[in-house]
């Protein structure tokens, strides 16, 4: 789980403040500010969106985790038209995957609104743009805090009528969905995996539930009964989801400043992670779990060999090393003659 990115040669939010910043790098504190206090709370560093992040900036920052073949998220591509987002699948198949040391690109995940009216076309043209597209996310995350970035425009995208309807576009073409939704959020990613018990769906990072670590936003988990009333929903939505066969859980987004946490000792992350590790891998089993790096977003609070050692020893003997770091995900994006996982 990769997002590459290039806001100089493709079309991204920050892609004029990028230019302007590469232009006269002084202003760039200034620049900063330029952005909503959500969204600088939420990036963090913002040197990791106002600069690119291609394949040996991965190689480079998963080194020495021996990441072989990655996935590439979609990534905010810009665009009038639905149609748009292709562009993005056509620069992605042709970055320099698997030269020169990088990892190779093993699928992409592409964005696809399934409300919008011509998402069967949209699919279709990702389809054909490259053969390595295996899923598609349109992210649902919405707070109430404003202090929260919101990734949707609808609290309950996922839930929503016609999201409901234009989804079986995406499943009568057997791709898989990319679930990225805030933890309050959760029963309505159930919804839509119940709609559609054929489809594999993809719960990324934990399901997010925002002030979990401490407090977030404006008023997220600001204070430790906040917290424990959290954790405690966050358990029973994780539990009732993992009843449905057809939803697999990556292991990811423990850097996520959301989640109350900045740039932390190792160990203190590490601990605060835990009880999220160990209640979705014992809820969703060692078959339906992975790990993902959720790179370069969690570049400013772990360094991504951490989130692999992190989930080994908070899992200890349950850390199934072929399964969590290659076989489930492999299964999952249909990747085809993956490489060994490499002797440590």
């Amino acid at each position: 789980h990769i997002h590459q990115w290039d806001p100089f040669t493709t079309p991204r939010v920050v892609s004029s403040v990028a230019k302007l910043a590469r232009r006269a790098p002084i202003l760039t504190p200034a620049l900063k500010r330029l952005f909503p206090r959500p969204i600088r709370d939420f990036v963090g560093d913002p040197r990791y969106v106002l600069n690119p992040y291609l394949p040996a900036d991965y190689l480079a920052d998963s080194s020495p985790a021996g990441v072989d073949t990655v996935v590439h998220i979609e990534a905010s591509w810009q665009g009038k038209d639905p149609l748009d987002a292709v562009g993005e699948t056509r620069w992605v198949a042709a970055l320099p995957f698997g030269q020169r040391g990088a990892p190779t690109l093993g699928a992409i995940v592409v964005h696809a609104d399934p409300a919008e009216p011509t998402v069967g076309d949209v699919l279709d043209a990702h389809l054909q743009a490259s053969p390595l597209v295996r899923g598609v996310r349109c992210m649902a995350a919405h707070s109430d805090d404003p202090g929260i970035m919101d990734w949707s425009s609808s609290p309950h995208r996922c839930a929503d009528p016609a999201f409901l309807r234009g989804f079986a576009a995406v499943a009568d073409r057997g791709l898989s969905f990319e679930t990225w939704v805030y933890g309050h959020q959760l029963p309505d990613a159930l919804t839509l995996a119940r709609e559609y018990p054929e489809t594999t769906f993809v719960l990324d990072h934990y399901g997010t539930p925002v002030g979990v670590f401490g407090p977030a936003g404006k008023h997220t988990g600001a204070t430790a009964a906040a917290r424990t009333e959290i954790v405690a929903r966050w358990r029973d939505d994780i539990s009732a989801v993992a009843e449905l066969p057809n939803v697999v859980a990556k292991h990811s987004g423990i850097g996520m400043s959301v989640l109350g946490l900045g740039a932390v000792p190792r160990e203190q992350l590490r601990d605060a992670a835990a009880p999220l590790i160990g209640h979705l891998q014992r809820a969703f089993g060692p078959d339906r779990t992975f790990w993902a790096s959720n790179y370069p977003i969690d570049k400013p609070n772990v360094a991504l060999p951490e989130t692999v050692s992190i989930l080994r020893e908070v899992l200890g003997e349950d850390f199934d090393e072929a399964r969590i770091l290659r076989d489930n995900a492999s299964r999952t994006y249909r990747i085809t003659a993956p490489p060994a996982v490499p002797e440590r």
